[in-house]
């Protein structure tokens, strides 16, 4: 079997539109939850998330392209462009065929579909636009990186609600692995401050009003955050042989599925997929030094994840450094994983653990290292970024630093 590098990042997100603006962010806790501004609130119970802020769209796209660009689209083309730039690759020819394209998504066109509604029955049109299904479709993201990038190779997008990327990365590291592609372009893509979208979440009573405090005492739940995370894997022998520069090595990816509630986690099922994780790494739970929690800060995911984590890693779980990221950029649903491990693979990458923001109160159900509020520089050899999804999903990912 190959080794997997990740050699080419790319993020565009509230938390910075670029690998080097969002690493700032991250690595010095700053959380960017606050009031929505581009859709109206005045109907809504939550008024907060994570926007990208100052972005023009027809600045970056031309007009005849825009108009088949959903906003997940556009937020996916704008990271993929910075992880094919940073990796240095390119796709003529028999490379194109040799790369896969695989990109994971949750829920898609929220905001074509919103637009589609609201002429249809608000408006009371009797038809819609006509790119409402290319717009809308999950598959949309995929198919706009490959023709933007002509990547000719096996291409398809991934929905498992809030672990659609970790299960898209997943699949892409064992394409590369077991030889069938050389490369992958992969991910995540969210765009899901719609209005739609923020009433269903609403309704579930698992949002807060105020601010994501993963792990604290006083968190009152999780907040939604809109993004794209793209990374570009290949073959170590591949990479070595162009000379490419390295982030880190995917070595193992475990997956399990709950069986046993649409909402509700499990720790049990969480706990199996980071010990398949860690067995296909072939790390014992002594080597893991790190762990990018799912970290919602809802009460039950936080307290699920905990005892999850104790069960995967035993007594070494009080040892490990954990934080959530999703204390600072939201919850971005599809597209969490890839952003999340992007923080992982930076993580490792520079020696820093990043922090769990807005951390305030000790709970004694949720007792370990959160890496609390301040970044802390420490030598990160392996670690694991964890996705759990609705529906009882779990993807885990291991990370390590590179060596030959």
């Amino acid at each position: 079997m190959n080794r997997v590098v990740i050699t080419g990042l790319g993020v565009f997100s509230g938390a910075g539109k670029s690998i080097p603006e969002f690493w700032d962010t991250v690595s010095n806790g700053r959380c960017v939850i606050g009031p929505l501004t581009t859709i109206p609130t005045d109907e809504l119970l939550i008024k907060i998330g994570v926007e990208i802020k100052d972005f023009i769209a027809k600045e970056h796209f031309p007009k005849k392209q825009l108009g088949l660009l959903d906003r997940f689209s556009q937020l996916g083309l704008m990271a993929a462009r910075e992880a094919i730039a940073d990796s240095g690759l390119t796709f003529e020819g028999e490379d194109g065929d040799n790369t896969a394209t695989i990109i994971g998504c949750g829920v898609g066109g929220q905001e074509t579909a919103d637009q589609a509604y609201r002429h249809i029955y608000k408006e009371g049109r009797k038809g819609v636009h006509p790119f409402t299904i290319p717009r809308m479709m999950l598959n949309a993201a995929c198919s706009h990186i490959t023709m933007e990038h002509g990547i000719t190779g096996p291409g398809y997008a991934i929905a498992s609600a809030c672990s659609s990327a970790n299960h898209a990365i997943g699949q892409a590291f064992h394409m590369v692995r077991h030889g069938i592609v050389e490369r992958a372009v992969t991910g995540g893509t969210e765009a899901c401050i719609a209005m739609g979208t923020m009433k269903g979440w609403e309704a579930i009573r698992v949002m807060t009003t105020d601010t994501c405090r993963p792990f604290s005492k006083n968190r009152t739940g999780m907040t939604l955050g809109e993004g794209a995370a793209i990374m570009t894997l290949e073959t170590l022998d591949h990479a070595k042989a162009r000379g490419a520069k390295i982030y880190a090595e995917i070595a193992g990816f475990g997956m399990t599925s709950d069986a046993m509630d649409i909402t509700m986690p499990s720790f049990e099922g969480a706990s199996k997929a980071m010990k398949f994780a860690m067995k296909d790494a072939r790390l014992n739970p002594e080597d893991v030094d790190y762990i990018n929690a799912h970290g919602t800060g809802t009460a039950a995911n936080d307290m699920t994840e905990t005892k999850s984590i104790k069960i995967a890693l035993g007594d070494h779980a009080e040892k490990v450094a954990i934080s959530a990221s999703k204390s600072m950029f939201g919850h971005a649903l599809g597209a969490a994983g890839a952003m999340e491990l992007a923080v992982t693979t930076l993580a490792i990458n520079n020696g820093v653990a990043p922090p769990t923001a807005n951390y305030e109160e000790p709970d004694p159900e949720c007792d370990l290292d959160y890496v609390p509020n301040e970044a802390r520089d420490m030598p990160i050899t392996a670690a694991i970024s964890n996705s759990f999804a609705f529906g009882g999903l779990n993807a885990v990912l291991a990370v390590k630093k590179f060596t030959d």
